[in-house]
C-alpha cells in the first residue's frame, strides 16, 4: 500500500490527471456495456426469441431452401420485361428527384438563397423527406393516384429528394466566394450565377451522389411492387402467396443479377466522374 501511494506521489500533475482520465474513460465504456448487454437480453426476452424458436425457424429456413431448387428457369422470359419496368422506375424517379433536388437547393444554399430563413425551411423538408421511407411513400402515392409504376417514380422522386438536396446544398454552400462575387459584379441573373458559376464547380459532386442515389433507387425499385407500385416486386408476393418457391428463387436470381449489373456499371460510372 505504501509503495503504491510513493507511485502516484511520484506522478506528475499531468500525468496524474491522464491517469486519472484514462480510468474515467474505462469506467464510461464499461457501464455503456453493461447498458447494452442488459438491454439486449430485456429485449430478447420482451419479444419472445429464444434458442428454441430460433432452432425450429433454422429447420424451416433449409426445409424451404431445399424445396426452392431447382429454379423454375420457365419464368424467365415473364420476369425480364418486369425486371427492366423495375430499371425504368429508378431512372424516372431519380431523374425526378435530381431536377427538383437542383431546383430547391439553389433557395436552400445560405450563399444563394434570395429569403433569409428559407434554406433552414427547405433542410427541414430534406430531412423529412428522406426520413419516410420510400415504401412508405409508395403506399401514400398508391392512395392518391392508384396502383401501377407511376406512385413508385412518385415514391423514389420524393424520397431521392431528401438525400439529394441535402447533398448538393452543402455543396453550392461550399464553392468559392470569389466565384459569386465576380458573377454578381458583372450584373448576372440568379439563374446565370448558379447555371454559370455554381453548377460548373459542383458539377462531379452532383454526377456522382446522383449516380449513388441511382444505385439505391434500383434496390428499391425492385421491392416497391411488394405494396403494388410497379415492378418486378409483386412477384415475390405472388410466388411467396402461392407457395411457389421454385419460382420465387427464380424471382430472387433475376433481382440479384439485375442488382449487381446495376451496381458494377454505376460503381464505374462514379469512378469516371471522379
Amino acid at each position: 500500500m505504501g509503495k503504491q501511494n510513493m507511485k502516484f506521489n511520484s506522478l506528475s500533475d499531468s500525468e496524474f490527471k491522464k491517469l486519472i482520465s484514462r480510468r474515467n474513460e474505462h469506467l464510461i465504456n464499461a457501464g455503456v456495456l453493461a447498458l447494452m448487454t442488459f438491454f439486449l437480453f430485456f429485449s430478447l426476452s420482451q419479444m419472445n426469441i429464444n434458442p428454441a424458436r430460433i432452432a425450429r425457424g433454422t429447420t424451416t429456413m433449409l426445409n424451404l431452401i431445399s424445396d426452392m431448387f431447382p429454379p423454375d428457369l420457365a419464368q424467365v422470359s415473364r420476369l425480364w420485361p418486369l425486371a427492366v419496368e423495375s430499371i425504368q422506375i429508378a431512372i424516372l424517379g431519380t431523374v425526378l428527384g435530381i431536377i427538383f433536388s437542383l431546383i430547391l437547393s439553389m433557395f436552400a444554399a445560405k450563399n444563394l438563397t434570395p429569403i433569409p430563413g428559407l434554406g433552414v425551411v427547405l433542410k427541414g423538408f430534406f430531412a423529412f423527406t428522406r426520413a419516410v421511407p420510400a415504401l412508405v411513400w409508395a403506399l401514400l402515392f398508391i392512395t392518391a393516384v392508384g396502383l401501377g409504376t407511376l406512385p413508385g417514380i412518385l415514391a423514389l422522386g420524393v424520397n431521392s429528394i431528401g438525400m439529394l438536396g441535402k447533398v448538393f446544398s452543402e455543396s453550392f454552400e461550399n464553392i468559392d466566394k470569389s466565384t459569386l462575387e465576380g458573377l454578381n459584379s458583372t450584373g448576372a441573373s440568379r439563374l446565370q450565377v448558379f447555371s454559370q458559376g455554381v453548377v460548373p464547380e459542383t458539377i462531379p459532386v452532383i454526377l456522382s451522389w446522383s449516380l449513388f442515389r441511382f444505385d439505391i433507387n434500383i434496390r428499391y425499385s425492385s421491392i416497391l411492387g411488394v405494396v403494388g407500385a410497379g415492378g418486378i416486386g409483386w412477384e415475390l408476393v405472388r410466388a411467396s402467396r402461392m407457395r411457389d418457391y421454385p419460382a420465387l428463387l427464380m424471382v430472387i436470381l433475376v433481382i440479384l443479377i439485375m442488382v449487381y449489373a446495376l451496381e458494377q456499371f454505376t460503381s464505374y460510372a462514379r469512378k469516371v466522374v471522379r
